[in-house]
């Protein structure tokens, strides 16, 4: 494929850095003080929605019921505040999955001496066929109670400290705003085929990159690998909880690599998981 989309170049200001860390309630140290890296660092996924700046260049022609369906993202030096970023979007694939076609998106985070600093693979996914008549759900509230997904966290294997959010209508503007989408505004959710405002995917990848970066710090910073599919819709008004075990450990070079499960539920009766993959960092 190799289609061109977008180039930006972006700045670590520290008040952004504040708007994030306040959404997520993020209280990292290395966030405010100095880190191994030498100074202030910012969320390594501060800048997540960078894919999604220009969607009219690379989204297929049916938007109505796209979904997120699966995000990866491999860190590999830290974003230090104050600097400038550059970003490179492209579109790397493309695939049929059941019903659906697949759009792979890949966006590299590089410094100024063009050191690849993030980069993360979006698979966005429309309707091959046609949606539903005015009025119908492409996907309703019951449908994503009633949808059954494999077992997760069962098992043997060191659980990490979980984090909590209750994703509310302004957690969603703060997130995926300021413009109007059916991720912050409930009658464009309808206009899309959903009942509710709908919480941007990215959000659960970021609920999981905090977890990570709680418990492994700089391993996580500059070593950190998640592959992850987002398999149920979470609504706005929806607590979520960002869970990991540890699966697996082996050598890499002179360091070692620790392996999890990780996912994210819904924190309710059900604990439905609306996330689920692998994630690994540095120990």
């Amino acid at each position: 494929m190799g289609h061109h989309v977008h180039a930006a170049e972006r700045e670590l200001r520290p008040e952004t850095v504040a708007f994030y860390r306040e959404t997520f309630r993020d209280e990292h140290p290395c966030y405010r003080e100095s880190s191994p890296s030498g100074g202030p660092i910012v969320p390594p996924l501060l800048f997540h929605s960078e894919v999604y700046l220009h969607p009219e260049r690379w989204y297929l022609k049916n938007i109505v019921g796209n979904l997120h369906t699966r995000q990866e993202w491999m860190l590999f030096r830290p974003l230090q505040t104050g600097r400038r970023i550059h970003t490179r979007s492209t579109v790397v694939e493309r695939y049929r999955k059941r019903n659906r076609d697949c759009v792979v998106n890949e966006v590299d985070y590089t410094d100024a001496e063009g050191r690849l600093l993030v980069r993360g693979r979006t698979h966005q996914s429309f309707l091959a066929e046609e949606p539903p008549a005015e009025g119908g759900f492409v996907v309703d509230k019951a449908a994503a109670r009633a949808k059954k997904g494999r077992p997760v966290g069962e098992g043997p294997g060191e659980e990490i400290e979980p984090v909590e959010l209750l994703v509310d209508e302004s957690t969603c503007w703060r997130f995926s705003g300021p413009h109007r989408s059916y991720h912050t505004d409930r009658d464009e959710a309808r206009k899309f085929g959903f009942p509710e405002i709908v919480v941007q995917g990215m959000l659960s990848t970021c609920l999981i990159s905090q977890t990570l970066a709680n418990a492994f710090g700089e391993g996580w910073f500059a070593g950190g690998r998640m592959d992850v599919k987002l398999i149920n819709v979470a609504w706005a008004g929806e607590s979520l909880l960002a869970r990991g075990k540890v699966r697996e450990e082996f050598s890499e070079g002179s360091a070692r690599r620790r392996v999890l499960e990780v996912w994210v539920e819904k924190a309710d009766a059900e604990r439905t998981p609306v996330t689920v993959g692998t994630a690994s960092a540095l120990v």
